[in-house]
């Protein structure tokens, strides 16, 4: 009898990984042997699992002391790139809501070997955990396009921000003031008011709350 495939299952919401973890287990090829809600866990729990495949969300703290969305939006990749440092041959598929510009590029870019977005359907995710298991590589099509510059424009406007303007911009859509923003990135006002302004100019926007529904459009916050 074949080996399980043995998987590592990283989100930091535990009703979307109960949800994914019993479409997997429906499968008998498929067995979940660790669980993880931030960056550092996953780490951890790859070091001591040793799983086939892991299966990562991207925004999700990098550990347990903060859930900033500015430390959120970057959790997962570093997630990836640390797995991949301590194991090179690690088989990383991601399973995201953040399928907007430029996190496609970055996620193939820090190693991974998928991308779904959590759009997917049921047997696509198990189709994809099968293939990279066998040392595949599983792209959707409509991502391999946006990761070769064929996305919208929208998207490829998000895209063209800097990862601090991203991180300015998630937290602005958030609600948060300028005098806010500039505590939590320990920037100052003025500098904030800077990156706000070079925001509004890329994605041709005018005011906060164009940018808010451009922000949930694309599942950088959520309604």
């Amino acid at each position: 009898m074949t080996d399980p495939i043995k998987i590592l299952l990283v989100d930091d919401h535990p009703l979307v990984r109960a949800g994914f973890q019993r479409l997997l287990i429906s499968d008998d090829s498929i067995e979940i042997v660790g669980e993880a809600d931030n960056g550092q866990s996953a780490c951890d729990m790859y070091a001591t699992h040793n799983p086939d495949v892991v299966i990562m969300d991207l925004n999700m703290p990098n550990d347990s002391s903060t859930d900033d969305i500015s430390n959120n939006l970057n959790g997962g990749l570093e997630a990836i790139r640390r797995i991949i440092s301590h194991d090179a041959k690690a088989k990383v598929l991601v399973l995201t809501a953040m399928e907007i510009d430029p996190f496609p590029a970055h996620v193939v870019n820090a190693g991974a070997k998928g991308f779904l977005t959590k759009r997917c359907a049921p047997d696509e995710l198990l189709a994809a955990v099968k293939a990279i298991h066998d040392g595949e590589e599983y792209i959707t099509e409509e991502i391999r396009l946006r990761i070769n510059g064929g996305g919208c424009t929208e998207s490829a406007s998000i895209g063209s921000l800097t990862k601090r303007e991203l991180q300015i911009f998630a937290l602005l859509a958030e609600g948060r003031t300028v005098s806010q923003v500039a505590k939590v990135m320990f920037l100052s006002p003025k500098t904030i008011h800077a990156h706000r302004t070079n925001i509004f100019r890329k994605l041709s926007i005018s005011n906060n709350s164009e940018l808010a529904h451009l922000a949930i459009r694309h599942n950088i916050v959520q309604a």
